[in-house]
């Protein structure tokens, strides 16, 4: 039995630092996984390519290239999990106390 490739995790969006254009996702990608965002928003930070640039390139709105920024503000890469995003909310979110009485 062949033993699979083990990558390290990356932890951080210095992990996917993109050294030029070449080493972004390809026009069009359209399968968004950890790594191909958190190197569009590197490439963006590092001024490889600007935001309205990104956002033509993959079709995406600024919102949700903003939304990957915060993302990754937040919570680093983990943040960018899609099948998360909810829990991760959910802590953002300040809940209001309850004020009615406890018996």
């Amino acid at each position: 039995m062949a033993m699979a490739e083990i990558r390290p995790a990356q932890n951080s969006i210095g992990d996917a630092l993109p050294k030029s254009i070449d080493d972004l996702p390809p026009p069009g990608t359209r399968r968004w996984v950890i790594r191909r965002k958190a190197e569009v928003v590197a490439g963006v930070r590092a001024g490889l390519i600007s935001i309205e640039e990104a956002c033509k390139r993959y079709s995406l709105s600024v919102e949700e290239f903003l939304s990957w920024q915060r993302a990754i503000d937040r919570h680093g890469l983990r943040g960018l999990r899609t099948t998360r995003i909810q829990d991760y909310r959910t802590i953002d979110r300040v809940e209001p106390e309850d004020e009615s009485p406890r018996s």
